[in-house]
């Protein structure tokens, strides 16, 4: 990984803020009004799921649930009918589909003219994740919209025993993410969750802390590189007077260096450790990408 490439040589620190007025300081980071806060990614993530509403399986062990809501603009308001929801979850063992073509519990979903979406699946346990450590039950949800930043993040359920163990579920952020189950007409068990999109939003600083530590590069030099948290930011350290440079989070486990052409994207690998991706023009203007790994 190139030190020259991968930092920026400034003492810049500035915070992007979005224009629409809803995004305030609370004391400790950036929030709005009635966005519907990030979460990480996770390692189980698969492109090209099938468009469907129903997950699903029959004979699969499971409570069968609903999970409904509309998709609104940064208004709060108004119903967005052009998103797009993509669902992804464990199945009854607690166990991902990461390579079959059936791509079992995903999907992906449009909205209808009044901003609704709706899933008929199962709902998730908690699993193991090593040692003493557990997940809470929880869906993976990416909502993406014209014109607004792509949106991840993950919803719980109250009484888990598991949601203060877990750093994304006990944020303070995830709070109007913690869902209750009810049951609708059919006595099913139903969970309804609006999501209000945003142009721009602030990582969540439980998953900016997943992501900090020492990442070194996978090519012959192996140059290492610290990522830091600081006033809910992520940095990268450099020697300027500042100590780093601030990222921009553009969304999807992407951030970008302010001012210039440089892009991180970030992946948990199911290992436990974390790779990052970084993309950047190289001295002849052409475009570049290294590697670099943190272990677990």
């Amino acid at each position: 990984m190139q030190r020259r490439t991968f930092l920026k040589n400034t003492a810049l620190c500035a915070v992007a803020v979005s224009s629409t007025g809803f995004i305030r300081f609370d004391g400790t980071r950036y929030t709005g009004d009635c966005e519907t806060t990030t979460d990480i990614i996770g390692p189980f993530y698969r492109p090209n799921a099938p468009v469907r509403n129903d997950l699903v399986i029959p004979g699969e062990p499971g409570e069968i649930i609903e999970l409904s809501g509309i998709i609104k603009h940064k208004d709060c308001t108004t119903p967005l009918k052009d998103a797009t929801v993509e669902i992804w979850h464990c199945d009854g063992k607690g166990v991902y589909d990461n390579t079959s073509d059936k791509f079992r519990y995903r999907a992906k979903a449009n909205c209808d003219a009044n901003g609704q979406y709706k899933f008929r699946t199962i709902f998730p346990i908690p699993y193991n994740v090593g040692g003493d450590r557990w997940r809470p039950a929880h869906y993976h949800l990416l909502i993406s919209a014209p014109g607004y930043q792509e949106l991840i993040t993950q919803i719980y359920f109250t009484g888990d025993p598991h949601l203060s163990e877990d750093s994304s579920a006990s944020s303070p952020t995830a709070k109007r993410r913690i869902l209750d189950k009810q049951k609708n007409a059919k006595g099913e068990t139903s969970i309804l969750f609006n999501v209000t999109m945003m142009e721009n939003l602030p990582a969540d600083l439980s998953a900016i802390k997943r992501l900090t530590g020492t990442y070194t590069g996978t090519d012959d030099k192996k140059e290492k590189n610290e990522l830091f948290e600081k006033d809910g930011v992520l940095w990268i350290k450099n020697d300027t007077p500042t100590g780093g440079d601030p990222l921009y989070y553009k969304g999807s486990n992407t951030f970008e260096v302010y001012g210039e052409s440089t892009s991180l994207h970030f992946e948990l690998l199911a290992d436990g450790s974390t790779k990052v991706t970084v993309s950047y023009l190289d001295e002849k203007g052409q475009q570049k990408e290294s590697i670099a790994i943190k272990e677990k």
